[in-house]
């Protein structure tokens, strides 16, 4: 019989996180505002460290840290083409440690980039898109989801590159919206509706300002909450799915004084059936403080690791934009490199012909890669055996291929990024850059 003792403020605030008792755990999920997104019990799998490293929970906390510190920068920020540059500037070089607050908002941007498109790539790899239980799951719906989100989060870093206002930032911009360009049809008037006129200018920055601040960050809040939302519904992670499969039923006794009958339960013996249940209990956990603790770790982590970054990276700030001078080569920002070495990779000159590369390269061959992760949930027919499980033997041509594109664009993205140099000729790390003519 449990014993009840009175508790101080801290502990009646408190308690929720550091349950006394299996009841108190499950009480604590219920009246918890930010436990209530949780069940009360969690499989130890799921719990686990090396099944989905945690990248969807650290693609969340990055959210939160680059809306905190965006809130912040907000107050020092103008976003006007003539003070855009000297507010970033003076956050650099006059607000008390605002190098490091912009240096914590840039570097969570790019890791977010990077832990969104990890976790697409552990989902796949595990097959958790797909459903186990059909008519009772829409995981194939939560992909769909899932790559909305790797877009916005794309979008989001995208329209944050330009605010600085500076050579990098301008020219950046300039190369990302100009393969847009090339879309059929809508190509053009995207970008015009984009940039707000023909050219780079106050207008674009106001919009993208906006994109940033409100309208993306609001349609990621969306999104996010209905995928977690969309986890629950469809019971957890994957792997919890094997784990129910490949539980045993254990044999129960019927009752010697009941009888189990097509028209329901009378007494007696005489006819009977025999039945079974799966015990989960071995295997799940109490949430409260069993996943709460790991998830308090991630979070410190994810900070404490993103600080560490910024005070070593520095984030980069070069001349204030100018139109008149293009640097070379100029890039675009580093996730879509690997589009602009697949521009250049697809333009070809065939006799007096040359095969538009903005559009196969910047357009067509993107937007097939989009309608396959789009497909893949309905068009894959792996058996239930298979989800959830890393490296699964049933899913090794899907996953071959798959590994096959995602390493196309990490080449690209490398060559991009380090051996392109003036006029976008390849360097190799041993070849000197030649001296360009300085432009004033």
């Amino acid at each position: 019989m449990e014993t009840t003792t009175k508790r101080t403020t801290w502990e009646k605030i408190s308690w929720t996180w550091r349950p006394a008792s299996g009841r108190e755990s499950g009480d604590s999920i219920v009246r918890n505002f930010l436990l209530h997104w949780f069940p009360a019990k969690v499989s130890i799998e799921s719990l686990s460290w090396g099944y989905s490293f945690w990248l969807g929970t650290i693609s969340a906390v990055l959210f939160a840290i680059l809306t905190l510190t965006g809130a912040i920068l907000m107050f020092l920020y103008v976003p006007s083409v003539e003070r855009a540059y000297l507010s970033v500037k003076d956050l650099e070089f006059a607000v008390s440690y605002g190098w490091f607050l912009r240096g914590v908002h840039r570097i969570a941007a790019h890791l977010m980039v990077a832990v969104v498109f990890l976790h697409m790539v552990r989902v796949f790899l595990t097959g958790a898109y797909l459903n186990t239980r059909p008519g009772q799951q829409s995981r194939p719906l939560n992909w769909i989801v899932g790559v909305g989100l790797l877009l916005l989060t794309l979008l989001l870093s995208f329209t944050g590159y330009l605010l600085p206002w500076d050579q990098l930032a301008f020219w950046a911009i300039t190369v990302g919206t100009n393969i847009a360009q090339a879309a059929p049809v809508f190509g053009e008037p995207s970008r015009f509706l984009l940039l707000g006129g023909t050219s780079i200018g106050q207008a674009t920055l106001i919009r993208f300002y906006v994109l940033h601040c409100f309208f993306l960050p609001f349609l990621v809040l969306l999104l996010v909450s209905y995928h977690m939302w969309r986890i629950r519904k469809d019971g957890g992670l994957a792997c919890f799915d094997q784990m129910t499969l490949g539980l045993k039923a254990q044999e129960m006794s019927p009752s010697p004084t009941k009888t189990y009958s097509l028209l329901g339960i009378t007494s007696g013996t005489s006819v009977h059936v025999r039945t079974t249940v799966v015990d989960e209990d071995e295997h799940t956990v109490e949430s409260s403080p069993n996943l709460t603790r790991r998830l308090a770790v991630v979070v410190l982590g994810t900070f404490v690791i993103t600080a560490l970054l910024a005070l070593i990276v520095p984030a980069p700030l070069e001349g204030p934009a100018n139109p008149s001078v293009t640097p070379n080569p100029a890039k675009a920002p580093w996730y879509f490199l690997w589009l602009q070495e697949l521009v250049t990779d697809t333009t070809v000159n065939l006799g007096g012909y040359t095969i538009n590369g903005a559009l196969i390269g910047g357009i067509v061959i993107p937007g097939l890669v989009v309608l396959a992760l789009l497909a893949v949930p309905y068009l894959d027919r792996s058996p239930a055996q298979a989800v959830g499980v890393w490296w699964a033997g049933q899913r090794r041509r899907v996953n071959l291929i798959f590994l096959a594109a995602v390493l196309v664009v990490l080449l690209l993205t490398i060559v991009g990024t380090y051996l392109r140099g003036p006029y976008w000729n390849i360097y190799w790390p041993w070849e000197g850059w030649p001296e360009l003519p300085r432009k004033f």
